[in-house]
């Protein structure tokens, strides 16, 4: 350790991003100056899977270049609604898709299939899985990106991904401690606060932390987070030595890296300062810290750094530890191999074709089963949107209701507003009348309202109707019995092209709900 400079050594520390497809001159100043040594890549930075490759390796070679030291290569493919890369046909289901397969060897093969296909493009480090329980219904953030609202649930399918990942050759990390679930506020806008005991965390959010660290994660991501009754001095999870090393270091026994989610996000940037935050992280014992956005703050964040280290702010002899850890980690992570053959692009699509068929579920059922759609179905439903900041920015530029009526080849499409107000929700209804049934796609609507408003005054017509959860499935809670409510879990051509089959009744959906409840 005494061979590298005080500027590596935080440097190490560091994971910096860029805007745009090429890294720009403020990130080839980062690690020219501060020796920055770690990347994380998002949507923007992709246009495909050869350009990602091309990027990795230009990366690599840079950043080894001017630290001496491999870098990570980062990004965040869960699957589902939170996914980097560009192939739609080779981006998994979420967590809580998967869940519904009701079989764990599914999560895991797309942990495997998943980790091929970063290692082709050279991602070495995939921020995943989401070992968080979604036992708040209303949680902004989460919902499907959780295997699910059981402990027991979200460990088995949690580390069965987690198997998936590290057997196909990438680093993974479980996140975001000491558990997201059951908030009602997205960090990434606000502070969200438990006011959860740790007898309490023990018996729910804990429980698929510690099953993924006797599994051998790697690495654990911390959330944003306020949790009083473990940390009376305010400080969310990242900023407490209390929570990061006193909890999970010592109490959960955890001896990989700990990484903070990114510190641009306003839980921290509007209540504490990034700078200030990063530096209070390294304090309170994680090891790499995100800045993922801003050159200027990851400048500012390696200076004061330095000198945190410099006036015994910062110990000298913990970021040496730090420090070490990483590069520990960096060996094995190079030295990670895929065990066993390596899935091609034709085996990976077709994998992920058939686990994503299994995930289509039939949240509630007519009496007569799934009716039919007749000769003029009308298919409705809102486009998506960037409901959290998590997920790629915009919408995916095409919707619901025109994809479903492709498909079909006859009947209507209509767009509906994302929030239907009373006097849309009577002209949709008007409209509604002349159509021999309906298929709405929802999304958001437990959140969004005036969506499922709109889809109880469209089951009181009396036709025949479908509705589809195109995220989370507590869309589905409040609608009568006459309606078949399905739960698709993602917003996606390829799950339209697997949930057409089961609208027009040549399937039967066999997704398991992974939820005790609905609301």
């Amino acid at each position: 350790m005494q061979t590298l400079s005080l500027r590596v050594k935080i440097g190490q520390r560091l994971v910096a991003g860029f805007p745009g497809t090429k890294p720009d001159p403020d990130f080839f100043q980062l690690v020219r100056r501060y020796k920055i040594g770690n990347v994380i890549l998002f949507r923007e930075n992709i246009v495909d899977e050869k350009q990602l490759a091309d990027l990795c390796a230009e990366l690599r070679a840079f950043i080894q270049k001017e630290t001496g030291i491999p870098p990570f290569i980062a990004m965040d493919q869960e699957g589902g609604v939170v996914t980097r890369l560009p192939d739609e046909e080779t981006n998994i289901p979420g967590a809580m898709a998967l869940a519904a397969t009701g079989d764990p060897g599914d999560a895991y093969r797309m942990g495997r299939i998943t980790a091929a296909k970063l290692r082709a493009c050279g991602i070495n480090l995939n921020l995943a899985p989401d070992m968080d329980v979604n036992c708040n219904p209303d949680n902004p953030v989460i919902g499907v990106r959780s295997f699910s609202d059981d402990p027991q649930t979200a460990a088995e399918y949690g580390t069965a991904m987690l198997r998936g990942l590290l057997d196909g050759g990438v680093y993974a990390c479980l996140k975001h401690f000491p558990g997201h679930g059951d908030t009602a506020v997205d960090s990434h806008i606000g502070l969200p606060c438990m006011d959860k005991s740790e007898e309490e965390l023990e018996r729910m959010e804990l429980v698929p932390f510690r099953a993924g660290i006797q599994a051998g994660a790697p690495a654990v991501m911390s959330s944003h987070i306020l949790f009083p009754q473990l940390e009376p001095k305010r400080l969310p999870t990242t900023m407490s030595r209390t929570i990061m090393t006193g909890l999970l270091r010592q109490k959960l026994g955890f001896q990989g890296m700990i990484l903070s989610d990114c510190m641009e996000m306003q839980a921290i940037q509007s209540y504490y300062g990034t700078v200030n935050g990063v530096l209070a992280a390294m304090g309170a014992g994680v090891d790499l810290v995100f800045i993922s956005h801003t050159a200027s703050l990851v400048q500012q964040a390696a200076e004061q750094a330095a000198e945190a280290v410099k006036d015994g702010r910062l110990s000298a002899e913990e970021m040496d530890v730090c420090v070490g850890r990483i590069l520990t980690n960096k060996q094995r992570c190079s030295a990670l191999k895929p065990k066993g053959a390596v899935p091609d692009s034709q085996e990976c699509r077709e994998s992920v074709r058939v686990v994503r068929e299994k995930t289509i579920t039939a949240v509630r059922m007519p009496d007569g089963g799934m009716p039919p759609i007749g000769a003029n179905p009308l298919f409705l439903g809102c486009r998506d949107y960037r409901s959290t900041l998590v997920a790629n920015s915009g919408s995916s530029g095409f919707n619901f209701a025109e994809e479903m009526r492709a498909r079909a080849g006859f009947g209507t499409a209509l767009i509906t507003p994302q929030d239907p107000q009373e006097h849309e929700i009577a002209e949709i209804v008007r409209q509604a009348s002349q159509y021999s049934s309906l298929v709405f796609g929802m999304y958001n609507g437990h959140i969004l309202k005036g969506q499922v408003r709109l889809a109880q005054a469209l089951a009181r017509t009396g036709l025949p109707m479908i509705a589809v959860a195109l995220r989370n499935p507590y869309d589905l809670a409040d609608l009568p019995g006459s309606v078949a409510a399905l739960a698709g879990w993602e917003y996606s051509r390829p799950l339209f092209d697997a949930l057409w089959p089961v609208i027009c009744g040549h399937r039967i959906p066999t997704g398991k709900l992974p939820l005790s409840r609905l609301k």
